[in-house]
């Protein structure tokens, strides 16, 4: 394990460097699309609530490692839709993306089932002193929704970074990638895989624990 770390120990570091940005701005996007897609899915308009059903049935039932080639040989070389013109930072914008779209439909359930947890009076209050369905949203259901699925949003999130070795797929920057090449060069070993596996408990344990802290110390008393 020391030849490994000290052959390739900046390589590593740099690896899980990408993997951490891939967590965060895929988490960011997938929690904004998440927001909007329970939402749309406990709109009073019906073809709201179609919309957003259909997101999330489409998407939480489609493999991810489908979703990641897709992007990559279907959008852009058969349709030429590109978000760089650089392949590699193309490759990476494009499983940032992918990985929003596919967890911001856990993000939906994950919220809609904290919705789920706000009493109907409170809507219906809201509904009687003249706020709007999207006031009503806003002011008095999201705030106590996001409190309630804090340990399912935590779930999703730590799901999501260990989902970004999927990107390897498409994306030689990042954990997973750097692992494969590893095993090419150095032949297939415990020690490569244990390196792997602590940095990947390193980044997700400490989330486990904190968003379970954080879920007992705002839950919503009712």
């Amino acid at each position: 394990m020391g030849d490994i770390l000290s052959t390739y120990g900046p390589d590593i570091l740099r690896a899980f460097w990408w993997t951490i940005k891939l967590s965060f701005f895929g988490g960011l996007g997938a929690l904004v699309l998440g927001t909007i897609a329970a939402v749309m899915r406990v709109s009073p308009v019906a073809v709201m609530r179609f919309i957003g059903t259909s997101y999330v049935n489409i998407f939480r039932n489609t493999p991810l490692t489908l979703l990641m080639v897709m992007s990559v040989l279907g959008i852009t070389y058969i349709l030429g839709v590109s978000l760089s013109q650089d392949i590699t930072q193309n490759a990476i914008r494009w499983a940032i993306v992918v990985i929003a779209v596919y967890h911001g439909a856990f993000v939906c359930e994950a919220i809609r089932s904290g919705v789920n947890t706000v009493p109907a009076g409170q809507a219906e209050a809201a509904r009687s002193v003249g706020l709007t369905f999207g006031q009503t949203m806003r002011e008095v259901i999201l705030p106590q929704a996001f409190r309630g699925s804090i340990a399912p949003l935590g779930s999703v999130l730590i799901a999501l970074i260990k989902n970004t070795t999927v990107a390897a797929v498409i994306v030689s920057a990042e954990a997973a990638s750097l692992m494969q090449k590893i095993i090419e060069n150095e032949g297939g070993s415990f020690a490569i895989f244990a390196i792997f596996a602590l940095g990947f408990v390193i980044l997700t344990l400490p989330l486990g624990v904190g968003f379970t802290s954080l879920s007992r110390r705002l839950a919503v008393k009712r």
